[in-house]
């Protein structure tokens, strides 16, 4: 049942005016109750000047974004002409790295040909040194071979001789 019907209801059953009233001064406390104070409640125009108002900040805050995007477009680009530089100055070290780098293997390089003809020229001197050893160890073999074979032909021509002459003796 709705508050008005029910206020109705009470107004036509109670009987002396002060009842009334009473009931009249409680409806009202009970819609002031339930709705807020009318200083409370927006007009139109408030809402009107609260749009306005709220159209102003919007802009201002547009305008405010729009700058930092510029702000942040310009800061971007320094860091990537930055990043360019830092980029050029590596690539520039990586260069003179490579440079010296390769000075550098060009000098051990240099330095281990250089060893490796010293000792190839040594290893080539004791070489030539042994095939002269072997060379006098050979001609000395091959003199006592000869000589050992010239004392064998004498033994052998000197036993013989003396078979022979054995022989001759003895026949």
């Amino acid at each position: 049942m709705s508050v008005a019907l029910r206020l109705y209801e009470q107004l036509t059953d109670a009987g002396e005016d002060k009842a009334r009233a009473r009931l009249i001064a409680e409806a009202f406390e009970a819609l002031e109750s339930r709705y807020p104070q009318l200083s409370d409640v927006a007009t139109q125009a408030n809402l009107r000047e609260t749009e306005l108002r709220l159209q102003k900040e919007i802009e201002a805050i547009r305008l405010e974004i729009k700058q930092v995007e510029g702000k942040l477009r310009l800061e971007i680009e320094a860091v990537r002409l930055e990043i360019k530089q830092v980029e050029g100055q590596l690539q520039k070290e990586i260069k003179e790295v490579e440079g010296r780098l390769q000075k550098e293997i060009n000098e051990v390089e240099g330095r281990l040909q250089k060893e490796i003809k010293e000792v190839e020229g040594r290893l080539q001197k004791e070489i030539e040194s042994l095939r002269l050893e072997i060379k006098n160890v050979e001609v000395r073999l091959t003199q006592a071979i000869h000589r050992q074979t010239v004392w064998v032909v004498l033994a052998v021509g000197g036993v013989t001789g003396l078979i022979r002459w054995l022989d001759v003796l003895l026949k």
